[in-house]
């Protein structure tokens, strides 16, 4: 677990189905006067250079956000997501650099919000570290998230947004994530609960949804975007989020950005979702 690098993949097309849904979460709990707190299980390193030899080596990002950056056509989600990424590039035109959850959050926080941020590897936790050094508001644990997603719940502002967004590279990862959260829950049963997934083996992914919605839990939405059919070879041919609690208008939000990925995006033969797999 602690070998996986987000550099690799920063950008790719499940980073901008997670990071503009996410962008759209916040603003959605914003609405709201009342302060939240951003809880990120898994935050990476904050930021990413699309430069870099990790990003160069995979240009998984060339066919993710880079086939957005210069497009008109945008819907309004992912025209603010496109916003997002551009304010983290300064004063240059030029793609180079791409936000992690974290910046993305950091972006929108309010002085009444906080962030609480979870990173296991040593290298990224200290850039995150740097990064968000001398900000009361933040608050950076070098720490294991989903252990860590229980000691921060139920928190002080009872409004909380948790991203929960690890490698899956531990075939454990699946199921340790659906227990983690339930007991999450437990504690802190209104908060809203964003679960990033890769489909790599569909079977597996499922698994761990099956326990979830065996859980009891209500309202628990389901937002995937296949860009290739399910396949036993390598390679991760769909990605999503799965949304305990989101917030009203986030599935009309969520199929306006998917129709437009589908076009986008999508490889040959892949498929978007929108379900409510638990309703009320």
């Amino acid at each position: 677990m602690l070998s996986y690098r987000h550099g690799y993949h920063a950008g790719n097309y499940a980073d901008v189905l997670k990071h503009s849904l996410l962008l759209q979460t916040i603003r959605l709990l914003q609405k709201k006067d009342k302060p939240f707190v951003y809880i990120d299980t898994h935050a990476g390193a904050g930021g990413y250079s699309l430069t870099a030899d990790f990003a160069q080596k995979t240009g998984e990002y060339l066919d993710g956000v880079a086939k957005l950056w210069q497009a008109d056509d945008l819907p309004a989600p992912l025209a603010d997501y496109i916003r997002a990424v551009r304010l983290f590039n300064g004063d240059s035109d030029q793609l180079a650099y791409y936000p992690g959850s974290p910046s993305i959050m950091d972006m929108e926080l309010r002085p009444k919000d906080r962030m609480v941020l979870h990173e296991l590897h040593t290298t990224d936790v200290d850039t995150l570290s740097q990064q968000f050094a001398g900000e009361r508001k933040v608050k950076v644990l070098h720490a294991d998230g989903l252990q860590g997603l229980i000691a921060a719940v139920p928190p002080l502002e009872r409004r909380a947004l948790v991203l929960i967004d690890p490698s899956y590279e531990i075939k454990s990862d699946y199921e340790e994530v659906a227990i983690s959260v339930i007991e999450a829950y437990k504690r802190f049963a209104t908060g809203v609960y964003m679960i990033w997934y890769p489909v790599v083996n569909r079977e597996q992914t499922e698994a761990m949804f099956d326990i979830l919605k065996a859980s009891g839990i209500k309202r628990q939405l389901r937002i995937e975007q296949a860009i290739r059919p399910d396949s036993n070879e390598f390679g991760m041919t769909a990605a999503g989020l799965w949304v305990i609690n989101p917030p009203w208008q986030l599935d009309t939000l969520a199929e306006e950005t998917t129709r437009y990925l589908s076009r986008c995006l999508d490889q040959g033969g892949g498929a978007t979702q929108v379900t409510w797999e638990v309703g009320e």
